[in-house]
């Protein structure tokens, strides 16, 4: 079996979600750790959705959104003659959502620990809110940006139940590595289903390692 192209279509997907999802949890996780608005407990529960719900659940609702006849998808299929579900766009739609919660949570948790002495005193020399953000909170914040990315990238290079309903199984287009490994015990193709698994471990506990061991030396050297 050519497993070429799923793991081609895999690092294609997660690099592009990865790239979303930061652009997307830089502000969001700055609004999150800074704000006191009443509603951030809704917000946060929010982006902390798909870490509990199903992944299939999750998906059966993404699917409806994405028929032709709705909203959503049929625009797409207005703009595009595609539908929206079942391609590589829809794909990545899904997998943003679903790994919203590791890149939101991390860049938090950064900005969060950010001293609020040195955003005061930045401020008192004269810096803008937007000043202060980008020259203070963003480079104390850089950890977690890099936590955020390679969870979020990691996460996505696993995905199966949410890419299963959204995607289907087209090769190609959607089947990506952990569809090839469902397919591959299907045919009891089993070695396949071997070397693919056994390269996902290895990539999952050395990206955990490495976010661990970059993490606590960081947190060395600022002690």
């Amino acid at each position: 079996m050519n497993v070429w192209p799923a793991i081609w279509l895999t690092l294609q997907l997660a690099t592009v979600t990865t790239v979303i999802l930061m652009i997307i949890a830089l502000p969001l996780g700055w609004w999150l750790a800074t704000t006191k608005a009443k509603s951030r407990p809704f917000f946060e529960a929010v982006t902390t959705l798909p870490l509990v719900l199903p992944p299939t659940v999750l998906g059966f609702y993404l699917l409806i959104l994405m028929r032709p006849d709705a909203p959503l998808g049929g625009l797409f299929l207005r703009l595009t003659g595609e539908t929206l579900a079942f391609s590589f766009t829809g794909l990545v739609i899904a997998s943003v959502i679903y790994s919203l919660p590791f890149a939101v949570q991390p860049m938090q948790n950064a900005f969060r620990a950010v001293p609020q002495p040195t955003l005061d005193a930045a401020r008192t020399l004269g810096a803008s809110s937007r000043d202060a953000f980008f020259s203070v909170s963003l480079p104390l914040a850089s950890r977690g940006a890099v936590t955020a990315a390679v969870l979020s990238f990691a996460h996505t290079v696993g995905e199966f139940g949410v890419v299963l309903m959204v995607g289907g199984n087209i090769s190609g287009q959607t089947r990506v590595i952990s569809i090839e490994i469902f397919s591959a015990v299907e045919t009891l193709d089993y070695g396949t289903a071997h070397l693919l698994s056994a390269w996902l471990l290895v990539l999952s506990l050395a990206v955990l390692t490495l976010v661990y061991v970059f993490n606590r030396s960081g947190g060395s050297r600022l002690g």
